[in-house]
């Protein structure tokens, strides 16, 4: 496809917001005390990735089509780009060249029973699977426990299908479940935008983008960083209502559906040992005995 306004301006907000969170001092320039704007000027950038002025300047202005990958990673490292930045500047770059045909729309794939069957069979940790637009496709009975808030969201619910960002955006209820609120909005966030790089013809991407922008100050805000996030790892605090604060570490890897579309595992565990581990026991046999005694429902 051409540079359309609206792509050339995701190319401009990246740029332009990675180049003004670096400082002369950091890429090894002399630093200037007359400085109308923070970061790196543009005529610096393009020193340091060894092109003109003017070709920077129409390269951050949108008009990327074209552009080598050589002189896109030039860019990048000028830029001190992360290998998820990265990632995604080159996504922008794909996005923009003139397609030969019309550009194929996503289909959701579904999720093949062998998947199912491994997350059935991992007993001690939460596992589940979710797509690039957070949706939640596939869970063990734990993490239906521990996400349980997400799960009966009214926010997430309407929609036919549970969706980590739905709940985290639109949802109050998620400050209380995620300790560090502030963290998950920017992670949910930055996850949203790596996936609007990669598959820029998602109309339900599009769609879900133009609900929380409509509807959320705090998405407006963490979209506008512009920061991306495509694997992710680490330790997260959340309150459950049934067993309390939990400390968790969880790890996401690329699970692979089709040859055209690759979803995310992400599994949470606790410590060994810790006062973590034990709560999430306990709310694995609280799954465990409301799965063999289900609430009997009104005749």
């Amino acid at each position: 496809m051409d540079d359309r306004p609206d792509h050339r301006a995701q190319i401009r907000d990246f740029l332009a917001t990675r180049r003004a969170k670096l400082t002369p001092e950091q890429v090894g320039l002399p630093a200037s005390s007359r400085r109308r704007v923070p970061g790196l000027r543009r005529e610096e950038v393009a020193v340091l990735a060894g092109v003109s002025t003017e070709w920077y300047i129409r390269l951050e202005k949108g008009h990327i089509s074209g552009v080598s990958e050589e002189v896109l990673d030039a860019v990048a490292q000028a830029l001190r780009l992360d290998q998820d930045e990265r990632t995604y500047l080159f996504d922008l770059a794909h996005a923009a060249r003139p397609a030969r045909r019309a550009p194929s729309r996503r289909k959701d794939a579904e999720v093949p029973p062998r998947v199912q069957w491994m997350l059935d069979s991992v007993t001690m940790s939460a596992a589940f699977v979710r797509n690039g637009r957070q949706d939640l496709v596939a869970h063990n009975a734990l993490a239906r426990a521990l996400l349980a808030p997400v799960f009966d969201s009214p926010a997430t619910t309407r929609h036919g299908r549970a969706n980590l960002a739905r709940y985290v955006f639109l949802d109050p209820g998620s400050q209380r479940f995620f300790v560090d609120w502030d963290a998950a909005t920017a992670v949910s966030a930055a996850l949203l935008r790596a996936e609007a790089g990669r598959e820029p013809h998602d109309r339900a991407l599009r769609d879900l983008l133009g609900e929380l922008s409509t509807l959320s100050t705090e998405f407006r805000s963490q979209w506008a960083a512009h920061d991306v996030r495509i694997r992710h790892a680490g330790s997260k605090r959340l309150w459950h209502p049934q067993v309390g604060d939990l400390e968790l570490t969880y790890q996401s890897l690329d699970l692979p559906i089709s040859s055209r579309t690759v979803y995310d595992l992400t599994i949470y565990t606790a410590e060994p040992g810790s006062t973590s581990e034990e709560r999430l026991k306990l709310l694995t046999s609280l799954a465990a005995t409301q799965s063999a005694h289900p609430t009997s429902q009104p005749r």
